[in-house]
């Protein structure tokens, strides 16, 4: 069972919901500490008063804001806890919009929101079948850890989940980021889309969505701890340097079909149609012509004599 994060309620309209926050993800990554190599004692930071020269206990630390260099605002939990917000014992629901309108880069952590006792069930239910049968998002307000947040709330199932959500200025533009301008051929389009194609599928399950890392940290931890050899690693793909573009998707589909156990030959790519062709045509066309032959010079002499001079 998670540990509840924040208690509070969800309030919508005059509809308040009260509820537990648990986080709705876990990490299995493998965890490192830091120690001396020359005897492999643990390293470990401790928190110095930079005026006493000595150490603290969490109890004797607190929160403060730097006003100016000679002057911080010590600011307690409890303070904190009583900011003059509606937003800080309540996840204010201010709108509802369609979820295709969110850019996902604003999505961020996601918690699952329960309902806190029997009383609570109902309104729960309510909100949780009125936002599924809506299909739209609740865009809310909330405060936690001595911050306003924006976030979204959806259906998971049988469970209403609240997302982090980043406010409109915190989002950076990519415009400096982008590439020069480039054409893109409709032949290259069409051949990128046959390679998404290819590699579409219904599920995000099985061996390729494994965290082959922390299984690869785990055979060389097992390793050394058995003074063992550790395990060899395969040689990397050395990714080739691509000159043309439609015979890389071509090689691509062929690949992530031959994975999946089916017919490797690529039909379904378009091929490149040939800017040269017509000019080759119009060149046959015009060789096949009999061209009129060119006069001699004897022959221009003989007509340049068969003429009368005009009279002035």
């Amino acid at each position: 069972m998670p540990r509840t994060i924040w208690s509070g309620a969800i309030s919508f309209g005059l509809v308040t919901v009260p509820i537990h926050v648990q986080s709705a993800t876990e990490t299995h990554s493998i965890r490192f500490h830091q120690y001396h190599l020359q005897d492999m004692g643990r390293i470990r930071t401790r928190k110095i008063c930079e005026l006493e020269d000595r150490e603290v206990s969490n109890t004797e630390i607190g929160k403060g804001y730097e006003y100016a260099k000679d002057q911080v605002v010590a600011i307690s939990d409890d303070e904190l806890r009583d900011l003059p917000l509606p937003t800080a014992k309540a996840i204010e629901i201010d709108a509802f919009v369609a979820a295709d309108d969110i850019d996902p880069i604003r999505i961020g952590e996601g918690y699952y929101l329960s309902p806190d006792g029997q009383v609570a069930a109902k309104p729960y239910k309510l909100l949780r079948q009125a936002l599924a049968r809506s299909s739209k998002v609740a865009i809310a307000k909330y405060a936690w850890s001595g911050r306003e947040r924006l976030g979204m709330l959806r259906v998971r199932g049988d469970a209403i989940v609240l997302h982090a959500m980043h406010w409109p200025d915190e989002i950076r533009d990519p415009a400096e980021l982008l590439p020069p301008p480039v054409d893109v051929s409709e032949e290259e389009i069409e051949g990128a889309l046959a390679l998404m194609e290819s590699m579409s599928r219904d599920d995000l399950e099985g061996d390729d969505f494994k965290d082959t890392y922390t299984e690869a940290m785990e055979k060389i931890i097992e390793a050394k701890r058995e003074e063992k050899p550790l395990p060899e690693a395969p040689e990397p793909e050395q990714p080739g340097r691509v000159l043309d573009l439609m015979a890389a998707l071509e090689e691509s589909v062929s690949k992530a079909k031959a994975s999946r156990g089916e017919d490797a030959d690529v039909h379904e790519l378009p091929k490149p149609k040939k800017k040269t062709a017509a000019k080759k045509t119009t060149a046959k066309r015009t060789a096949g012509k009999k061209q009129p032959a060119k006069k001699t010079a004897a022959a221009k002499k003989t007509s340049g004599h068969g003429r009368r001079p005009r009279s002035a």
